[in-house]
């Protein structure tokens, strides 16, 4: 398995994981969207509470040439940590929601 097909089943893995952990809302669903083609995967809970729409991106990662970006992370566990125990590098995943000026700073991939 070349390395993008494994990231993908890495991030596919991941997501699926925190999804069946979602709790259950009467009228709150929680949606997998997977990209493969466009490389962009996503955990999102959408419906209604009460009058009130909801729609929230709880996870974003995308797959961009040979890095796994974490866009956005609304989740309180660190998720760069688990895809290298999932067995992703560090040197491979970028925090892509800190500003370039502070990813230097990080032990994570840059760009």
């Amino acid at each position: 398995m070349d390395r993008i097909t494994e990231y993908r089943h890495i991030v596919k893995e991941l997501l699926k994981r925190y999804a069946s952990q979602r709790p259950e809302e009467k009228n709150v669903e929680t949606q997998l969207i997977f990209d493969p083609v466009n490389d962009h995967y996503q955990l999102l809970n959408v419906g209604w509470e009460d009058e009130h729409r909801v729609y929230y991106c709880v996870l974003h990662l995308d797959l961009k040439g040979d890095k796994v970006w974490i866009q956005q992370n609304n989740t309180e566990h660190r998720v760069a940590e688990e895809l290298i125990e999932m067995g992703i590098p560090k040197n491979r995943i970028v925090l892509g929601f800190q500003s370039p000026y502070k990813r230097q700073f990080t032990e994570f991939a840059v760009a």
